[in-house]
């Protein structure tokens, strides 16, 4: 899941026993680039883009009443709606601050950590998240935060507690799914046979995440007897630490914030003007996180994706598309843009990790 390219700020400062991998990374960067990662970053991720942009703008264009949602959209932003706006960014905090426990809490086997330290970790990840397809580089991010020796098992920990945030976007999407069925069906967006592979799909790689979240010990236990595998059980070793109570507590802590994200789209439904229920408004999400999880993103089309998927699920329900696409857009700015930029002067301002060019070379030598 580890891009192949990690910039040396990261790398530089790992311990000894880490700098096999800081070698291999090197070569890496050496090499001429990988041409499905430049077809994917320059062309495909662009074209995708442009695509669910028109798409998105040609649905709001032939929107019944488009100048009348226009209108609403500027009222919204000189009315006591206006007040919505700080509460949705006031619970992007609180999101980020949940996240922060839970990791918190994964780490604490390799390595106890302040609320404050872990509150940086994760907006560090972000910045770097943002730039990797499936936000994979968020583990890049936190590690910096961690004392040498420590950063590639934080890696194993830190894939726990994203482990526990995709089992309750399956448990609820497949909820939502399921609730929303019969209007799915009415409204012919995907047709029974389809909706019922889905359903069962997804069924079955919950369970089996499921079984696996909690039978981690046995994963430790397996990769100790493996002779060729040994050496690198001290990267799983704190996974077979996690008991059933801190499981169970980074799922509550996963499903608290899946609760603010829904809350979230909510008040900007609320304040775009998007005629919708709270009932549906938390299935039809619940459902749009599915979907968002089962597809591969790229960064430069997410929003693009997040909205095409808004205005099918959401559209349901609301013939508002002009609202359900700025209310996803304000998610996609509040949520992700805010905290990445945030975590970006964090990272400048971890002065150890970086290191001029002669003395990394030296640090690989020895």
């Amino acid at each position: 899941m580890v891009p192949g390219s990690i910039p040396n700020i990261i790398l530089t400062g790992f311990s000894s026993r880490e700098c096999i991998f800081t070698r291999l990374m090197k070569l890496n960067r050496n090499n001429k680039p990988d041409f499905i990662r430049t077809f994917i970053n320059y062309f495909l991720g662009p074209l995708l883009f442009i695509w669910l942009s028109w798409s998105i703008y040609t649905e709001i264009k032939n929107q019944p009443d488009i100048e009348g949602a226009w209108l609403q959209v500027r009222q919204s932003f000189s009315s006591p709606l206006l007040l919505i706006i700080p509460g949705v960014i006031f619970l992007m905090i609180i999101n980020w601050a949940i996240e922060a426990i839970k990791w918190q809490l994964a780490v604490k086997p390799v390595q106890p950590v302040s609320f404050l330290k872990a509150f940086k970790a994760v907006l560090s990840g972000v910045s770097f998240s943002v730039s990797t397809p499936n936000r994979v580089g968020e583990y890049l991010g936190r590690v910096l935060y961690m004392e040498e020796g420590n950063r590639l098992r934080t890696i194993a920990v830190t894939m726990v507690s994203s482990m526990s945030q995709l089992i309750i976007t399956l448990c609820m999407g497949l909820l939502g799914i399921i609730l929303l069925k019969k209007t799915i069906e009415q409204q012919q967006l995907v047709s029974g046979l389809w909706l019922l592979v889905l359903i069962y799909g997804v069924l079955i790689v919950l369970v089996l995440l499921m079984l696996f979240y909690f039978r981690l010990h046995w994963l430790a236990r397996w990769i100790s007897k493996i002779s060729f595998l040994k050496k690198y059980s001290y990267l799983v070793d704190a996974v077979g630490q996690f008991d059933t109570s801190i499981l169970l507590r980074m799922l509550f802590l996963s499903f608290a914030r899946f609760a603010v994200f829904i809350l979230q789209y909510y008040l900007l439904y609320i304040f775009f003007d998007v005629q919708i229920g709270w009932w549906a408004a938390c299935w039809t999400v619940s459902v749009s996180f599915l979907i968002m999880a089962i597809i591969p993103t790229f960064a430069i089309a997410e929003l693009g994706l997040k909205g095409k998927v808004a205005l099918l699920v959401t559209g349901l329900f609301s013939a508002n598309k002009a609202g359900i696409f700025f209310a996803t857009a304000g998610i996609w700015f509040i949520n992700l843009v805010i905290p990445a930029i945030l975590g970006s002067l964090l990272i400048l301002g971890l002065r150890k990790f970086y290191r001029m060019p002669d003395q990394s070379s030296d640090n690989l030598k020895n």
